[in-house]
């Protein structure tokens, strides 16, 4: 998936610190999970060499709900392996950790198709990785996911 953003997204990004080229290596996050037993898909990595290690302040009025922080460090969900494990499960997804939302309120995942959720008590869904971004940073609600 290649990340497509409107001007106004991508200069958000950008003034986080992001640039098209950008290629961190994503290992560091990945082998701690893996070591935990949860697996980073190939889409998830190419993600995080992205995106990886981003810090995002955005704040105020979005589109549907406010505009709120999210850091894109899955070291920020350590200890919450069990969490991610158990909705990938009801998901019937492979849900890795990517980051955190609202500032420790909400985790951020991804799955093996590169699609974002906010993961907490409850599980709703961004949709994939380029829109998520944009949904993120704009301020648009993800859908919640009955369960």
């Amino acid at each position: 998936m290649e990340a497509r953003f409107s001007p106004d997204v991508a200069g958000v990004l950008q003034s986080f610190g992001w640039f098209p080229e950008r290629a961190v290596d994503p290992a560091p996050w990945t082998r701690s999970f893996e070591e935990r037993g949860i697996s980073a898909s190939q889409e998830v990595r190419h993600f995080l060499a992205r995106f990886g290690g981003l810090d995002i302040a955005v704040t105020g009025p979005g589109v549907n709900c406010a505009r709120e922080p999210f850091a894109l460090d899955p070291h920020l969900c350590l200890g919450e392996e069990e969490r991610f494990s158990g909705w990938g499960e009801e998901l019937g997804v492979q849900l890795f950790p990517i980051g955190e939302l609202d500032s420790e309120r909400f985790f951020l995942g991804m799955d093996e198709q590169g699609v974002i959720y906010l993961v907490a008590d409850w599980i709703a869904r961004f949709g994939p990785w380029p829109e998520a971004i944009d949904s993120l940073i704009r301020g648009v609600a993800p859908e919640r996911i009955p369960t």
